[in-house]
């Protein structure tokens, strides 16, 4: 038997968490708080830090909307399931460093229930959390893939490799032929073997998050940079633009659902810039990027 509500003070606990963790680690500022209301039904509260001294903009996001009707997105894979009422939860993170040393990374985790009480709903839960360097160190990939890895372990050793290698076809610019970062972990239509197993490894994973991301900001905040560090972040944050705007579930979801639009594309950088049909210099560390960071690697076994 599925319980909402559970997931609902789960999700809520961890928005908490996190924005607490990211503003002990920022130190110069707090999230905004921005309560809304969706008119079909349901809403949120968006979290948001601008100028920090970390975080140039970070946004931690929950949500709980529910309709009479799923949005075609969401009925995709499961044609069955169209024209059925639904609620969605989720809380969605996007971090956008002004350090070009410190990676952007992303999480979420969200919930779907398909159906009504005349009914035996479908559900299942989706999410994960990857990492988007620009000037990558190797230790923090390996640190990164090592607590997913510890994440996954106690509910069964194919998890990690099979919801990495998801995550890796996942966040994937066909159209660049490149990842968009070294990935993590990415999961959907999970629901075995029951909803109180899924549910653990949700919170498993949710709560492994910081320990994954936090020491890596820690090592790297204070690196030194300059003016081409910043232009080649600034260049590579345009790839994840392309990415949340023509392929990410999450974004054509909310859009099509009626979701808050302020909220849906918070994800996207504050600053960003296009060059046209710019390539890295040969043995540059920007090089260095392209070459050995954004192509699928089992990172842990290497």
């Amino acid at each position: 038997m599925i319980d909402i509500s559970a997931v609902k003070a789960y999700l809520l606990s961890l928005q908490n968490r996190i924005v607490a963790d990211l503003e002990a680690l920022d130190g110069h500022r707090q999230f905004r708080r921005d309560a809304w209301d969706r008119p079909g039904g349901g809403g949120g509260e968006s979290r948001v830090l601008t100028g920090g001294g970390v975080f140039e903009q970070a946004g931690v996001n929950f949500s709980h909307v529910f309709g009479t009707q799923l949005p075609p997105s969401a009925t995709k894979t499961r044609p069955d399931l169209a024209g059925r009422g639904f609620q969605a939860l989720g809380v969605s993170l996007v971090l956008h460093p002004h350090n070009p040393y410190v990676p952007t990374t992303h999480a979420n985790l969200r919930f779907f229930a398909a159906g009504d009480e005349t009914d035996t709903p479908a559900w299942w839960f989706g999410g994960g959390y990857d990492l988007t360097p620009f000037y990558p160190f190797y230790e923090d990939v390996l640190h990164w893939h090592e607590v997913a890895r510890q994440s996954c372990e106690p509910f069964g050793e194919d998890l990690y490799p099979r919801f990495k290698h998801w995550c890796d076809e996942y966040f994937f610019l066909k159209h660049r032929g490149e990842t968009r970062g070294v990935g993590g972990l990415f999961f959907d239509d999970l629901n075995e073997p029951d909803f109180d197993g899924s549910f653990e490894f949700v919170r498993a994973v949710g709560d492994s998050f910081m320990r994954a991301y936090g020491p890596i900001v820690e090592k790297r905040r204070k690196h030194p940079y300059g003016e081409r560090q910043r232009e080649f972040q600034l260049y590579r944050r345009g790839r994840y633009v392309e990415f949340n705007l023509i392929y990410d579930r999450g974004t054509v979801f909310g859009l099509q659902s009626g979701g808050r639009t302020e909220s849906i594309l918070m994800s996207l950088p504050p600053r960003v810039r296009y060059e046209y049909d710019w390539h890295p210099e040969p043995g540059s560390p920007e090089e260095k990027l392209y070459t050995d960071y954004l192509r699928p690697r089992d990172w842990l076994d290497d």
